[in-house]
């Protein structure tokens, strides 16, 4: 490929995920009533990534994990953010979630398009040391901006201690201490009455 339609391939890319910044999530930042958006979410994980590592279970790439949560929620341009507590709509890797994936990165050249993807697959798949610790990220992040909100998505209908709990227990998988931390987190959402039990 010539390096002038690489480039231009590269910065129709960074022009298109400019659009995750409008996606909106349930959960709102710390202490506050403003939601945050997806990009925010990314780079808050990239950084918790960084300073946690030490506790992660196993050694990890952290360059790879960085690089997980920076990409994973992107393909939310086109399947939207699905609520990690929606009973309507299944959380887990959709196939609307593979074709957004493949359009997006795909406007990348295509040993980019095909790196990012893999990634993408990775941290989606979740087996690997890096998608583990990356995982645990994910969901430590709102637990933390729901403890500090009187509950916050906690509050919503048909959210529930055990709900709560079997969603957050893949920090475990990549991290014993973050999960007892979390664990100890979710005790006291009960305790303080915002978090229900059931």
């Amino acid at each position: 490929m010539m390096s002038a339609e690489k480039l231009w391939r590269q910065i129709a890319f960074i022009k298109e995920i400019d659009k995750v910044k409008y996606i909106q999530r349930k959960t709102k930042l710390f202490n506050s009533d403003r939601c945050e958006n997806d990009a925010e979410h990314s780079w808050h994980l990239a950084l918790m990534a960084m300073v946690l590592a030490e506790h992660a279970d196993a050694a990890v790439d952290m360059f790879k994990v960085v690089k997980m949560v920076l990409i994973h929620d992107i393909v939310e341009i086109d399947a939207g953010d699905t609520f990690i507590y929606d009973t309507q709509k299944n959380h887990s890797n959709t196939e609307e979630e593979r074709l957004a994936a493949k359009r997006i990165f795909g406007l990348l050249p295509a040993e980019q398009a095909k790196e990012f993807i893999s990634i993408w697959e990775e941290f989606e798949a979740g087996e690997t040391n890096e998608a583990k610790f990356a995982k645990a990220m994910d969901r430590l992040e709102p637990l933390l901006q729901n403890s500090s909100n009187q509950g916050g998505t906690w509050n919503e209908p048909g959210v529930n201690y055990e709900k709560v709990y079997a969603k957050k227990s893949v920090i475990g998988e990549g991290s014993t201490a973050l999960w007892k931390y979390a664990e100890n987190l979710i005790d006291e959402g009960v305790k303080k009455g915002i978090l229900k039990k059931h």
